[in-house]
């Protein structure tokens, strides 16, 4: 089967795309790799182009893309044709994956910007902003204390200082996978003590 044809998926007929995707799914609910190879290289460019649209980030898309493999090798077995096609269900499960990262990052951001406007000494326009941005302030840096080399620098440089991802890596002299490894990875692990979760 094509990528033109997927393109083209119209109903789960015998021999079409569409019946070839459900089968599948159902054999990766059977725990067949193969299976979620196959289904990957079939359906990864929309599953992409959709995550791309949505978090506008290729670096996150890409993160997305992965996640939503995880959670297809996880979950396929509960897969059920009769809700709908399997690009339907490949598309919702990243649509969803999508705006859920689109509000992590930006909640993540606000915190992070509050942050360096009261480093760099710029006030707010109320008493109650400027409260809030010293807790929040105070909550990020001990969070970023707490996550440890070489997660933290590497958040730091990118967030703080507003380095790329590339600058990071020549920065630290690691690279460009390493650095945006640890960059996310930091991340995770600065959501998880500022949102007060498991600290392990």
């Amino acid at each position: 089967m094509s990528k033109g044809e997927l393109a083209g998926e119209q109903g789960p007929t015998a021999g079409s795309p569409a019946a070839e995707l459900a089968s599948l799914l159902r054999a990766v609910g059977r725990g067949e790799e193969s299976a979620l190879a196959t289904l990957y290289d079939l359906t990864s460019p929309r599953v992409f182009g959709l995550a791309l649209r949505i978090v506008r980030d290729r670096g996150i898309a890409e993160e997305v893309v992965q996640e939503v493999y995880i959670q297809v090798w996880r979950q396929a077995a509960g897969f059920d044709p009769a809700r709908g096609s399997a690009l339907a269900w490949l598309l919702t499960l990243t649509h969803r994956r999508a705006v859920d990262r689109v509000r992590s990052e930006q909640s993540q951001t606000d915190r992070l910007h509050r942050y360096e406007l009261l480093e760099r000494g710029q006030h707010h326009s109320s008493a109650e902003e400027e409260g809030q941005a010293r807790i929040d302030a105070a909550a990020l840096r001990a969070a970023l204390d707490m996550i440890g080399e070489p997660h933290r620098t590497a958040v730091a440089l990118a967030y703080l200082e507003g380095l790329t991802h590339r600058e990071v890596a020549d920065h630290e002299s690691i690279p460009l996978g390493t650095a945006k490894t640890r960059i996310r990875d930091g991340l995770s692990k600065l959501r998880d003590r500022m949102r007060g979760g498991d600290q392990r």
